[in-house]
């Protein structure tokens, strides 16, 4: 099965802890907010699998894990605070994945439609993407305000997909968490997990149609998983 297979084909990827390792700054700016409530920072790791549905849902964790169970009128005010602090540091030390690019060069190359399907907010994720010099390799970023219900909801990777004009029969999501498995199995796409990224379960426990351990095994990954799928459909 050659790499003419992906021409046409939709692959919607994540963003935090699949595309960019974002934890250092995102942990960063929650430990600033934990410092200015008088709480102890938290260390990377532990805050790592917090990633994954969005700013709020790191700060809640992330209080909680320092000891203080937030009331929820206090969510918004921290929310507020939480994205002026990141968006001026918001690749500090933020990096894209060791062989990210290539990988994405090479499935345009094939003819591929890329998409960014995160539950970050759109505006941030095109900042991060633009800083990082990725932006241009994707056709649409759809983050959390640019669709109709996030991830694990399926409406997200839809919507995603729609952007791009593409079919959801021939649409692989490229991600690390439940969220990505959830989003995917729901909407009968492929689904290729990273190993590398933030997740409270472990990918492998999540049953991808494929794990991957580095993005230099992501373009054979997705013909493989596009060719297994068009060998079902033949049979049906």
């Amino acid at each position: 099965m050659g790499a003419d297979i992906l021409r046409g084909a939709v692959v919607a990827f994540d963003l935090d802890g699949t595309l960019v390792d974002t934890a250092p700054d995102l942990i960063g700016t929650l430990n600033v907010l934990l410092g200015d409530e008088g709480l102890p920072p938290l260390p990377l790791d532990e805050a790592r699998p917090f990633i994954g549905r969005g700013a709020r849902w790191l700060i809640e964790r992330g209080f909680e894990a320092a000891g203080q169970h937030l009331h929820p009128a206090r969510v918004q005010p921290l929310f507020d605070r939480f994205i002026a602090h990141y968006l001026d540091h918001i690749a500090d030390e933020s990096r894209p994945f060791p062989g990210c690019e290539a990988a994405l060069d090479a499935l345009r190359a094939a003819g591929a439609k890329l998409c960014v399907c995160t539950n970050k907010r759109t505006d941030l994720s095109v900042a991060l993407l633009e800083t990082l010099g990725l932006a241009s390799r994707f056709e649409a970023v759809i983050g959390a305000d640019a669709a109709p219900a996030i991830k694990p909801d399926p409406r997200h990777l839809q919507a995603a997909v729609d952007a791009v004009g593409g079919d959801m029969a021939r649409a692989i999501m490229v991600g690390d968490a439940f969220t990505d498995a959830g989003a995917a199995r729901a909407a009968k796409a492929g689904l290729i997990l990273v190993s590398f990224g933030y997740t409270e379960v472990p990918a492998a426990d999540l049953a991808p149609d494929i794990l991957i351990h580095s993005f230099d095994e992501l373009p054979d990954a997705c013909v493989r998983l596009l060719g297994a799928c068009g060998a079902q459909a033949g049979r049906l």
